[in-house]
């Protein structure tokens, strides 16, 4: 492996990224902590200047700012990386659980969703620089600032930026299982309000309207829909409704997460559940549904583009000598919207870990070497072979 111009760079610069991956998960970088998402932007800035990226850092107000990363090649095709600097962890998490290594297994906040990912970035350009390669049009590192909350500034941006592209590679860590992720779920959350007639419920029940008994039957009816289509799947997740048992219902609130494989599905699921919801189970009981964050997260659909670069990281992967497959997941992620408009891409490509969220988060050393290997040479293929097309043509 190390006969690899790429390779030999990454096993001699192995060191120095863990490095880095200290420094950066010693960084506080929750959704909410501006200063410290701007903090992880700003460490990365110069060292992507100083890759011959011109770097713009798009301010925002609240979150932190986004990043974008320009370099021109001397090549006719477009590549897009993209990764996210926010984590969920509160200020504070990075001094108690600074980055341990032992064995194989690289603990820290952050390590695998996603700093380990953004390193793995940085480090792949370097390699193909070492390798006196930049056989690209343009190569754009787009990090977002807020991929872990629901309150998202950029979705434009990602649907603006993902049609300049030829590919979309996301820098998200590979599953513990090694599987690189080639088809996300599309998904929405529809809030459903339920408004009834209060009444005492021992003296007169029968001069009210049950909210709670219409949101029951909604409950019971919705959830029949889960596998409508093959992948189709509702879920019931927060409700609330009623003041007091003697109390007949007055208002009822439910929250649900519809989920489907592609967009279309989705949309067809999403008005079945309107038309079944919106029985009237209860004679003079008013529901009103409505969709929460906009338009919901789009599918990462497997289309033929998808498959192709599959076929071709799988085949890196055997030359530089670890097995691959792809796989599907029901979780969205920023590749969702920045390939929306059918721009093919590949999920998962940063080092392998898991226990993301927790105190066990993890990356494994032995991984980040021929993963950033993959990641660098499957950037070359998509340059260089033109065998390799793709499913819409970029402005």
């Amino acid at each position: 492996m190390t006969a690899d111009p790429i390779a030999a760079y990454l096993d001699s610069h192995l060191d120095d990224y863990l490095d880095d991956l200290r420094v950066l998960c010693a960084i506080d970088s929750g959704s909410d902590d501006k200063a410290g998402v701007d903090q992880v932007q700003q460490w990365l800035a110069p060292r992507l200047t100083g890759l011959g990226f011109a770097v713009t850092l798009e301010a925002q107000e609240e979150f932190g700012d986004d990043l974008i990363a320009v370099r021109s090649g001397s090549g006719s095709r477009r590549v897009m990386l993209l990764g996210h600097a926010d984590t969920v962890y509160p200020r504070g998490t990075a001094a108690q659980r600074p980055v341990t290594i032992t064995d194989d297994i690289v603990l820290g906040p952050g390590t695998c969703d996603m700093k380990a990912g953004l390193l793995a970035g940085i480090y792949a350009v370097r390699a193909l620089d070492a390798a006196g390669w930049n056989n690209l049009d343009r190569l754009t590192f787009v990090v977002v600032s807020d991929e872990e909350i629901s309150q998202r500034h950029s979705v434009e941006m990602l649907r603006a930026q993902g049609p300049q592209h030829d590919a979309i590679l996301t820098l998200e860590a590979a599953r513990e299982n090694g599987d690189i992720v080639t088809a996300r779920k599309a998904g929405c959350w529809l809030s459903v309000n339920v408004t009834g007639k209060a009444a005492h419920a021992g003296v007169e029940p029968e001069k009210g309207r049950s909210a709670t008994v219409a949101l029951g039957h909604i409950l019971a009816e919705t959830f029949k829909l889960n596998g409508l289509k093959p992948g189709m799947t509702v879920n019931p997740g927060d409700i609330a409704g009623g003041r007091a048992p003697n109390i007949v219902a007055d208002s009822a609130f439910g929250h649900f997460d519809l989920r489907a494989w592609t967009n279309a599905d989705l949309e067809e699921l999403r008005q079945a559940f309107i038309a079944v919801a919106s029985r009237e189970y209860v004679p003079g009981v008013v529901v009103d549904i409505s969709m929460d964050g906009g338009s919901g997260m789009p599918a990462m659909e497997r289309t033929a583009g998808v498959e192709r670069l599959e076929a071709a990281a799988i085949d890196i992967a055997a030359e530089i000598g670890f097995p691959l497959k792809g796989a599907s997941t029901g979780g969205g992620s920023d590749i969702s919207y920045a390939g929306y408009s059918g721009t093919p891409g590949l999920d998962g490509l940063g080092p392998v870990g898991g226990l993301d969220h927790g105190p066990e988060e993890y990356i494994l050393k032995s991984s980040i070497v021929p993963r950033i290997a993959l990641l660098s040479r499957l950037i070359q293929r998509i340059g260089d072979d033109e065998r390799l097309s793709y499913d819409q043509r970029r402005p």
